[in-house]
């Protein structure tokens, strides 16, 4: 697994959110940067308390000019159900094929109970408004990433 950096050009890409319509990450920088937050798996309970974090925090975010987007290999029914259930006010996008993940360098191998799989590890990235990545979070709790994310946008 080789992730991007900071300083490195963040991966374009053009992905469908839980309502089925294109997302791409040069229409989300806008005027913002981007928060592109990678998940296993939604409805899981560490993926579940991440983002209702970030759906809470969603105000905090927005005065730093930052947007989340999380991307998981779940179709996009799955997707839609995760927001419908959890309220969540943020795209997530579908990336099936994992591809992004892979372009990112965040799908790889893991282990979980003695078994070994490929699959994303929970890793995000801050995207400057130039598409260059400023910054790599990628240890953290899942509960405290939010607070994590926040923190360091104070502190630029």
């Amino acid at each position: 697994m080789n992730t991007l950096q900071a300083g490195a050009q963040a991966p374009q890409f053009t992905l469908q959110n839980q309502d089925g319509e294109s997302i791409s990450l040069s229409t989300l920088l806008g005027s913002n940067q981007v928060l592109v937050y990678f998940y296993p798996k939604a409805l899981t309970p560490g993926c579940t308390v991440q983002a209702e974090q970030l759906r809470d925090h969603k105000e905090q975010l927005a005065q730093f000019n930052t947007v989340a987007v999380g991307i998981s290999p779940d179709p996009v029914k799955k997707l839609k159900n995760f927001e419908t259930k959890k309220e969540l006010n943020f795209d997530l996008l579908s990336d099936e094929d994992h591809a992004i993940a892979d372009a990112f360098g965040v799908w790889g191998l893991k282990k979980f109970m003695g078994k070994e799989y490929d699959g994303i590890h929970r890793i995000s990235f801050l995207i400057g408004q130039d598409g260059t990545v400023k910054h790599v979070f990628n240890k953290f709790k899942t509960k405290e990433h939010h607070q994590v994310v926040i923190d360091y946008l104070a502190a630029q």
